[in-house]
C-alpha cells in the first residue's frame, strides 16, 4: 500500500450539496479518503497509488459534471523530424498524471493542460528531454522569429556543404550505368577512398542529426523518420566501405560502391527539409499580418507632459494623446476631443465612425482627423486585437479530430516499414537474385527511404494553420481545429434576431405629422424619456437638426407612453390606448398603424393640445447585408431559422424581409437551447448564431456556436467561432472555408497515403533507385505543404 496525498481545485460547485456529492462519490472508491471544501473550492484527497491514480480521480470528478482546475502552458519543442516524433511525445505526456497534451509538428509547439497540484511544468519539460527533444516555455515572437531564421540559415549552410561534397559523387554515378553514356569520367573519381573522403563528412557531419534522432527514438522504444534515413544511408555507406577494403586487399576486385547513394539521399532530404521550413513559415502569415496592425508606441501624459513610450509600458488608467493619422494604441475611452476613427480592421466597416467624449475606442484602429485624449482601459493581452491574435494562435496549435487518424498510422508506420525492408532484402538475396548483395541492398534501401511518414504528419496541421489564418484575415475566428472541421457538417443555422439579423438598436423608419412645427414637440418630449425607442427618436432629431424646445413637465405613463408640457402645450406620445383615454381621434389613420405593425415596426402616435399631430414608426432594422448572407446560406443547402422573443407577426415580418422561411417566435431566453435540441433530434447538424448572454446556452448546445463579435463576452466565450464585427456574410464564408479546408486535408491525406502505398511496393520490386526514392520522399512533404498553402488564395 502506497499512500499519497493530492489537493485538487474543483470548478462548478454551487452549494453544499455539490461538495457533499463529490466527497461521497470519491470516498466510495477503494483506497480513497477525500475531504471537499466548498469555500476553498478544493478537494484534499489521500489515495492508495497502487489502486488509483490522480487521473482516475479527475475523471470521476468530471463525470459528476464538475471540473478540475488546470493551467495551460505553451511549449516550444525542438528536434521533431516527423509525425512519429510528435505522436510519441504526445502519447508519453498524456500518460503523466494530471497532463493533457496536444503536440503540433507543423508549429513545433505543444499545448499542455496540466494540474499544478499534481505535476509541474518543469517535470513535463524534463519528460520531453528524456525522450530526446528540447522543450521550453514559449518565447516571445521576436525570439521565435530569430530561432526560425537561425534554423533556416543553418540548414542552408549544411545544404551548401553537402551539395559541394555530393556533386562529384553524383557525377561518378554515370560510371555505374549499365550502358555507355559517352560522358568523360576521370579515373580518380572512381577511386573508392576518394569517394569515402567525400561521403564521410556528409554521412557523419551533415547526417549526424539522423543518427542522434534515431538513437533517441529507439532508446524510447519507438521509431521515426530518422531511423529510416539512418538505416538506409548507413547500409549504403558501410557496404561501400567494405567493398573499398576488399578492392584494396584484392587488386583485381571490382568494387560496387554506393557512397553516392547515401550522400545524395542526405542532400535531397536536406533540400526537402529546407523547402518545408520555408513553406511552413508562410503558414503563419495571418499572425504576422495581425501583428503588423499593432501600434509600436504611445504618447502618454506623465506629470503634465506628453511622453512617447513603447506600447508595452502603457498601463490601465494612463491618459493617452492620439493625433490625426496615428493608431489608437490600446483599447480605451475618449475623455476629450472628437474624431472619426477607421475601425475597418475590426468591424469591416469602411466608413470611419464619429467618436467623441465618452465613446469607446479599439486599439490599433486609426484616428483619422482630430486629436483626442483617451483613458487606457485594456492593455497588453487584454486588448481586442491581442485577443484575436491569441484565438488564431490557439486554433493553429490545436488538432482537428481527423488528425488522430494520421497520428495513429504514423505511430505504427516506421516499425512496419523496417520489417518490410528486411523482408525485401532477404527475398531478393535468397530467392529473386541469390547472393546478389548490391541488388538486394538497393531494393531494401529504397523501401526504407521512400516510406518516410513526414507528408502524413504534415497533411492535417498545415491545412488547419492556413485555414484558420485565412479565416482571421476575413473576419472569422475559429477557436480550434475541431471547430474548423465540424463547421463543414452544418446543414441548419439558427439566427437570433436582435443584434444578429437586426442591428440591435432601434431606428426611426417612418414619420408623418399633420400639424406644422409638430416635430420639435415630439423630439423634446422623448428627450426626457429613457426608453430605447425614445433614444431612436431623439437621434433622429439630432440628424435632422430639429429645434431644441424646453420641457416644463414630464410624466411617464407605464405601458402607454409619455405626457409632457412644452411651451404651454400638452404633448402626448404613445399607444392607441393613450390616445383613446385622452379623446384623441385617430380612426382615419388606423390602417396606416396596422401597416407599420405588419412590417415589424413599433408604431406610436403623438398629439398636441388634444389634436393628433402625427405618427412615428420605430424598428430594429435588419443589417444591410443580412438578406444577401441568408441567400448565400440557402445556396449552400443550409436550412435557415430565426429565433426571437418577439410576437409572431413582428418576427415573420422581419424574416420575410431577409428571406427566412422558418421562424421560432415568442421564445423565452431559457428555451432557445430546447429549439436547438429539437432540430438535432431530427438529425440536423445545427449552427447557432447569437450575440447576447441569453444566447449562451443555445450556443453551447449547438454543434457549432457562432458568436457575433460585437456581442457580449459570455456569448463569444461560449461559441466555437466568432465573427469579428458582426458581418453576417461571414457565416457562409466560415462554412465555405471549413468545406474547402476539409477538402484540402483529404487531398493531403490521400496523396500522402497513396504515395507510400504505391512507393513501397515499387521500391520492393527493385524498380526504384534509392536516390530517386530519396528525392520523391523529400518533395512529398513539400508538395503537401504547398497544397495547403493554396488555401491562402481560395475565394470564400
Amino acid at each position: 500500500m502506497v499512500n499519497k496525498k493530492v489537493d485538487m481545485g474543483i470548478t462548478g460547485m454551487t452549494c453544499a450539496a455539490c461538495s457533499t456529492r463529490i466527497e461521497k462519490v470519491l470516498n466510495k472508491i477503494d483506497g480513497v479518503e477525500a475531504n471537499v471544501n466548498l469555500a476553498m473550492e478544493k478537494a484534499s484527497i489521500e489515495y492508495d497509488a497502487e489502486k488509483v491514480s490522480p487521473s482516475d480521480l479527475s475523471d470521476k470528478i468530471n463525470k459528476l459534471g464538475y471540473g478540475v482546475e488546470t493551467e495551460k502552458a505553451e511549449l516550444d519543442i525542438y528536434g521533431m523530424t516527423c509525425a512519429a516524433c510528435s505522436t510519441r511525445i504526445e502519447k508519453v505526456l498524456n500518460k503523466m498524471d494530471g497532463v493533457e497534451a496536444s503536440i503540433n509538428l507543423t508549429t513545433e509547439k505543444g499545448i499542455i493542460d496540466y494540474q499544478p497540484e499534481i505535476v509541474s511544468i518543469d517535470e513535463i519539460t524534463e519528460k520531453v528531454a528524456k525522450l530526446g527533444y528540447e522543450a521550453k516555455q514559449s518565447q516571445n515572437r521576436e525570439e521565435q522569429k530569430d530561432h526560425k531564421e537561425t534554423e533556416i540559415h543553418d540548414k542552408k549552410v549544411k545544404l551548401l556543404i553537402s551539395s559541394l561534397l555530393t556533386l562529384p559523387l553524383l557525377y561518378s554515378m554515370v560510371g555505374h550505368m549499365p550502358w555507355d553514356t559517352n560522358i568523360p569520367m576521370p579515373g580518380f573519381l572512381m577511386n573508392p577512398w576518394l569517394q569515402f573522403i567525400l561521403a564521410a563528412p556528409v554521412q557523419f557531419y551533415i547526417g549526424w542529426q539522423f543518427y542522434t534522432g534515431a538513437y533517441k527514438s529507439l532508446k524510447n522504444k519507438s521509431a521515426n523518420m530518422d531511423v529510416l534515413v539512418a538505416l538506409g544511408t548507413s547500409a549504403a555507406f558501410f557496404y561501400s566501405l567494405v567493398e573499398g577494403i576488399r578492392a584494396t586487399v584484392n587488386a583485381g576486385y571490382e568494387p560496387h560502391l554506393y557512397y553516392e547513394t547515401s550522400a545524395v539521399l542526405i542532400t535531397l532530404i536536406l533540400v526537402g527539409k529546407l523547402f518545408e521550413s520555408m513553406a511552413k513559415g508562410r503558414t503563419t502569415a495571418a499572425i504576422s499580418k495581425l501583428l503588423s496592425l499593432q501600434a509600436k508606441d504611445a504618447t502618454v501624459i506623465r506629470e503634465g507632459e506628453e511622453v512617447k513610450i513603447p506600447l508595452e509600458q502603457v498601463v490601465v488608467g494612463d491618459t493617452l494623446v492620439v493625433k490625426p493619422g496615428e493608431k489608437i494604441p490600446v483599447d480605451g475611452m475618449i475623455v476629450s476631443g472628437k474624431s472619426a476613427i477607421d475601425e475597418s480592421m475590426i468591424t469591416g466597416e469602411s466608413i470611419p465612425v464619429e467618436k467623441t467624449s465618452g465613446d469607446n475606442v479599439i486599439g490599433s484602429t486609426i484616428n483619422k482627423n482630430g486629436t483626442v485624449k483617451m483613458e487606457a482601459t485594456k492593455v497588453g493581452k487584454d486588448t481586442a486585437l491581442a485577443t484575436i491574435i491569441k484565438v488564431v494562435e490557439d486554433a493553429q496549435g490545436s488538432k482537428a479530430p481527423i488528425q488522430r487518424f494520421a497520428d495513429v498510422i504514423s505511430g505504427i508506420f516506421v516499425p512496419i516499414v523496417v520489417v518490410i525492408a528486411i523482408l525485401t532484402f532477404l527475398i531478393w538475396f535468397f530467392i529473386v537474385d541469390p547472393q546478389n548483395w548490391p541488388t538486394a541492398l538497393e531494393a531494401s534501401i529504397a523501401v526504407l527511404v521512400i516510406a518516410c511518414p513526414c507528408a502524413l504528419g504534415l497533411a492535417t496541421p498545415t491545412s488547419i494553420m492556413v485555414g484558420t489564418g485565412k479565416g482571421a484575415e476575413t473576419g472569422v475566428l475559429f477557436k480550434g481545429g475541431e471547430h474548423l472541421e465540424k463547421t463543414h457538417e452544418i446543414n441548419a443555422i439558427i439566427l437570433d434576431k436582435t443584434g444578429t439579423v437586426t442591428k440591435g438598436t432601434p431606428e426611426v423608419t417612418d414619420i408623418q405629422y399633420f400639424m406644422d412645427d409638430a416635430l420639435p414637440y415630439l423630439i423634446a418630449a422623448e428627450r426626457s424619456s429613457e426608453h430605447p425607442l425614445a433614444e431612436a427618436i431623439v437621434d433622429y432629431g439630432k440628424k435632422e437638426n430639429v429645434e431644441v424646445l424646453e420641457v416644463d413637465e414630464f410624466e411617464a405613463i407605464p405601458g402607454h407612453g409619455i405626457k409632457s408640457h412644452i411651451n404651454g402645450k400638452t404633448t402626448l406620445v404613445g399607444t392607441r390606448k393613450l390616445m383613446k383615454e385622452n379623446n384623441i381621434d385617430f380612426d382615419k389613420y388606423e390602417n396606416q398603424m396596422i401597416q407599420f405593425e405588419t412590417e415589424g415596426k413599433t408604431a406610436m402616435m403623438f398629439s398636441i393640445d388634444g389634436k393628433l399631430a402625427g405618427m412615428v414608426a420605430v424598428a430594429d432594422t435588419v443589417k444591410p447585408n443580412a438578406k444577401e448572407a441568408i441567400a448565400q446560406l440557402r445556396a449552400q443547402d443550409i436550412e435557415v431559422y430565426m429565433i426571437t422573443g418577439d410576437n409572431e407577426r413582428t418576427a415573420k415580418a422581419i424574416a420575410k424581409q431577409v428571406g427566412i422561411d422558418h421562424v421560432f417566435a415568442e421564445v423565452l431566453p431559457e428555451d432557445k437551447a430546447k429549439h436547438v435540441k429539437t432540430l438535432q433530434e431530427k438529425g440536423k447538424k445545427v449552427g447557432m448564431v447569437g450575440d447576447g448572454i441569453n444566447d449562451a446556452p443555445a450556443l453551447a448546445t449547438a454543434d457549432i456556436g457562432i458568436a457575433i463579435g460585437t456581442g457580449t463576452d459570455v456569448a463569444i466565450e461560449t461559441a466555437g467561432i466568432t465573427l469579428v464585427g458582426g458581418d453576417l456574410s461571414n457565416i457562409p464564408k466560415a462554412i465555405g472555408l471549413s468545406r474547402k479546408t476539409m477538402t484540402n486535408i483529404r487531398q493531403n491525406l490521400f496523396w500522402a497515403l497513396a504515395y507510400n502505398s504505391a512507393g513501397i511496393p515499387i521500391a520492393a520490386l527493385g524498380l526504384l533507385q534509392p536516390w530517386i526514392a530519396g528525392a520523391a520522399m523529400a518533395f512529398s512533404s513539400v508538395s503537401v505543404v504547398s497544397n495547403a498553402l493554396r488555401l491562402k488564395r481560395v475565394k470564400i
